[in-house]
């Protein structure tokens, strides 16, 4: 996912170090129509060294490439694994994430999504959720989470279920992102 209004820090945009690093991360994170963003990820029975080490390279990536939240199949991995930052700038990881909860409170927001460059599209979703899973070594973890954060977690959990911003939003908003996606015929 990428922050809230889809937009790189000015001063992030402005260094020309930071810029490479974020063009470079992009790269490497799939892109809309890529199929991999449709896959629906298997769950993870094997918790070991390169396990962690995707992890790594996916947190890495989110930064590098100005993002809150990175799922696995993003990097064309198809497991149930995604990164994502909490509000006090915190790094998790969530391997096999489930939500057990949500609240009856929904708001609609702007998302951006690190897969669907130049698109930011309203949204609605629950307010809280509470959701399960594992972190990168096997070790089971209940979040209680809200506002943003709740966010970033039900739009990482939608991209291991094949589901983008794309489909939850308006039919109005999805025509224009699509309109943004489609590649363009460049005359010369």
């Amino acid at each position: 996912m990428a922050d809230v209004e889809g937009e790189v820090i000015e001063e992030e945009a402005t260094d020309p170090e930071r810029e490479a690093r974020r063009r470079l991360a992009l790269s490497q994170i799939r892109q809309y129509p890529d199929a991999a963003l449709r896959l629906h990820a298997k769950p993870v029975e094997t918790f070991d060294e390169p396990l962690q080490q995707l992890v790594s390279r996916m947190k890495v990536l989110m930064h590098d490439a100005s993002g809150v939240g990175l799922a696995a199949t993003q990097v064309g991995v198809v497991k149930r694994l995604f990164v994502f930052q909490l509000e006090d700038g915190d790094d998790r990881a969530l391997v096999n994430p489930e939500i057990v909860e949500r609240s009856d409170e929904t708001e609609t927001s702007d998302e951006g999504c690190l897969s669907l460059q130049g698109v930011l599209v309203p949204v609605e979703r629950p307010v809280s959720v509470v959701i399960t899973g594992q972190d990168e070594s096997g070790a089971e973890v209940r979040l209680e989470l809200e506002g943003q954060p709740a966010r970033i977690v039900q739009h990482e959990l939608d991209h291991l279920d094949g589901v983008l911003i794309v489909d939850r939003t308006t039919p109005e908003a999805r025509r224009e992102a699509m309109s943004i996606l489609r590649p363009r015929i460049v005359l010369r």
